[in-house]
């Protein structure tokens, strides 16, 4: 009974901490002076004229700014809050909201690349190559992008096709951490205004800057392989298909934490037996369909996808240098959605976007853990089976000439079964997100907007032991107003909103609870209760001369769990701080960039200071709530530009080598998972420290 209870305890500290078997400028509100068009309510309007809190991240910022994932967009959009702890999984949340710890639960903020929805926050991990732009929608978006998007959506916008061939090709190297990028795409005609091409690829690795003593080697590396392409037909002037399609293979640390003292130790080695690796392949490809009825003044839009996720992992799975657990796994997700859309104008006035959404995901998961002292594996295998179908609609509707008025709905039905929660039913759920936003456009430089919308997000199910086999999913009603306003000479421009959430049946961190079925705990998912999240953000850009432009963002958010009842009812303990894991109460960025002409070509000064306010980690001690310290980072660059085609460029991020930590959890964790002192330690995984590096860009 005792070896049982030694194992039960350490697969279920294993499914705590581990991936589960079964995540040329400055950004586009900096340039005031440039119209820039997005598809934040699947159309293409002005970022001025979209009554939504939208950052649009163009692909050269990116490029600049040396981000080679999703999640390191959230350095530079304000209210976007994103952490993460391994190749396969990122925690995310929007102002506070859609925070989780652990994948198997539904991300509350949804991530979509080319509109396509993708199910997991291990994609936020995937590489960035040939975007276009990254569009980061703060606030519910139910009513048009779907259930889990109750605290905003992150859209991935590749680059498409025209009707000129044309290149580039990217390159960057850093000693530091042996970090080294190239990227290459082109695109051009095949036959012109009919069949278009474009094809991209990037090779991406560092080795981080953690080390393993005991195991050898890099303790939380990352390599990136990918390529993707696009084929655009357009057979009549009222047709266009495009066909998109991409392959990554992402590799790195699988949840490497390392033992520390606290959260203020900023040691970047430690020892495990195992070094935790895990490599992710993802597969995709979509067709989408675009038929103009003229005669009916319609746009149809016709999506269909199909998306493959497989993972290996192993590891040490109880982070100490004594041997006493260790895991292992692998899973495949594949996921299968459709979409079609009416895009109507009825009238001057009037216009309607109607449609309908099915998806269809499966997991097929297997995993070991091992108690290797006592030489006993536990091997687990479960299958996971989610479908969700949904009709939407929105009305447009032009009050007068400067007011506007958008009122629209969204039904979903969603079924998920776990074949492990063989004790408990099916979840089912039905859900209304309505949204209303009304927005008068003072004059050609000045809007306001105001908007009331309802978020979702799907619940789940836990497997046999757990005190609570179903737990819901949770929701949140925000109020929000805003304004969108700049200088007649476009030359100043600033967006900014303050908004209300009020959030229930919070699904936060996940805990471990008695066993009701045994002895030892369970890993499980669960609502905590009731949250409040109130705050102001802001985007402001300033070209004080032709050659000299400012930018900064800011967000100030007070998010707080108001009512743990949920929590204590399923676990018996209270939470260990009112404070959201890993949120900030504050957030900015401030950026400036430079140019001095010489002749034809210039040199390109640009500097940016990226600050994230103190957070706390996870725990289960309802009496230690451990507090990550605030930090800033610096970054830089002096660009020499060379015509239009050339530019080679010295870089550094985090120049001054701050030091933060981007991932804590406390050893409560472990202890009430029953693993004895001397192996529960605290564990964090320390931030990227400074890289100081060239790169080189090559356009034709």
């Amino acid at each position: 009974m005792r070896f049982t209870t030694l194992l039960a305890t350490g697969c279920a500290a294993a499914a705590f901490l581990s991936v589960p078997a079964t995540a040329q400028d400055a950004p586009a509100a900096e340039a005031a002076d440039q119209d820039i068009i997005v598809t934040a309510r699947q159309r293409e309007e002005s970022l001025k004229d979209v009554p939504i809190a939208v950052t649009a991240l163009s692909g050269d910022m990116l490029k600049q700014q040396q981000i080679n994932t999703v999640k390191d967009i959230a350095a530079f959009a304000p209210g976007l809050n994103i952490n993460s702890d391994s190749v396969g999984r990122a925690f995310v949340s929007m102002r506070g909201i859609g925070t989780t710890l652990i994948d198997t639960v539904q991300p509350g903020v949804g991530i979509f690349i080319d509109g396509i929805y993708q199910p997991n926050t291990s994609y936020l991990n995937s590489p960035i190559v040939d975007v276009s732009r990254i569009e980061v929608l703060r606030g519910p978006q139910g009513t048009l992008f779907g259930n889990n998007t109750l605290g905003g959506a992150i859209n991935v916008i590749t680059r498409q096709p025209g009707n000129q061939w044309e290149g580039r090709m990217d390159g960057a190297l850093a000693g530091s951490d042996d970090y080294r990028s190239i990227s290459a795409s082109i695109g051009g005609p095949i036959v012109e205004d009919v069949l278009q091409v474009r094809i991209g690829g990037a090779y991406h690795h560092q080795d981080g800057f953690q080390e393993n003593l005991l195991a050898g080697g890099k303790q939380n590396p990352l390599t990136q392989k990918t390529v993707n392409g696009t084929v655009r037909l357009k057979p009549a002037q009222w047709a266009q298909f495009t066909l998109n399609a991409n392959y990554d293979r992402v590799s790195g640390g699988n949840t490497p934490y390392l033992n520390v003292a606290g959260p203020t130790d900023y040691r970047l080695d430690g020892s495990t037996n195992q070094l935790n690796r895990a490599t992710i392949t993802y597969k995709g490809v979509n067709l989408k369909g675009e038929f103009d009825a003229d005669a009916i003044n319609t746009r149809i839009t016709v999506v269909g996808a199909y998306n493959r996720r497989d993972v290996v992992s192993a590891g040490d799975g109880d982070h100490s240098p004594i041997d006493f657990l260790r895991t292992s796994g692998r899973s495949k997700l594949v996921t299968r959605t459709g979409e079609l859309r009416f895009d109507t104008q009825w009238s001057d006035s009037i216009s309607t976007l109607i449609g309908v959404f099915a998806s269809k995901s499966t997991t097929d998961a297997s995993a070991v853990n091992t108690i290797v002292p006592l030489g006993l594996s536990a091997p687990s295998a479960a299958f996971t089976e989610n479908k969700s179908q949904a009709v939407f609609g929105t009305i447009f509707a032009k009050l007068t000439d400067t007011l506007d008025l958008a009122v629209g709905g969204r039904y979903d039905h969603q079924t998920l079964d776990v074949s492990t929660a063989t004790t408990a039913p099916t979840y089912r759920a039905s859900e209304f997100q309505p949204r209303v936003t009304l927005s008068n456009r003072w004059s050609s430089d000045f809007m306001t907007y105001a908007s009331v919308a309802r978020g979702v997000r799907g619940g789940g199910q836990n497997g046999p032991g757990a005190p609570n086999l179903i737990y819901r999913g949770d929701d949140v009603w925000t109020y929000e107003l805003g304004t969108k306003l700049s200088s007649a000479d476009r030359r100043f421009s600033l967006d900014a909103a303050i908004f209300y959430n009020d959030y229930r049946n919070f699904i936060g961190q996940n805990s471990l609870a008695p066993n009701t079925s045994g002895v030892g705990f369970v890993a499980i998912n669960l609502n905590t209760g009731t949250v409040e999240s109130y705050g102001i953000e802001a985007e402001a850009s300033y070209r004080v001369t032709d050659n000299w432009r400012l930018s900064a963002s800011a967000t100030l958010l007070h998010a707080r769990i108001t009512d743990d009842s949920q929590y204590f009812a399923t676990t018996g303990f209270h939470v260990s701080t009112d404070r959201i894991i890993f949120t900030p109460d504050w957030n900015f960025n401030i950026g400036t960039n430079y140019t001095v002409p010489l002749g034809e070509n210039a040199l390109i000064f640009d500097a940016n200071i990226v600050a994230k306010g103190s957070r706390v980690g996870s725990s289960l001690d309802p009496n230690v709530a451990p507090r990550l310290s605030s930090y800033h980072l610096v970054n830089g660059s002096i660009t020499f530009r060379l015509g239009d085609h050339f530019d080679i460029a010295g870089f550094a991020t985090n120049l001054f080598n701050a030091k933060y930590i981007e991932s804590y959890i406390d050893r409560s964790v472990l202890l009430r998972a029953g693993l004895p002192a001397p192996i529960a330690q605290n564990l964090a995984i320390q931030g990227n420290r400074r890289r100081i590096g060239v790169r080189a860009t090559a356009r034709f």
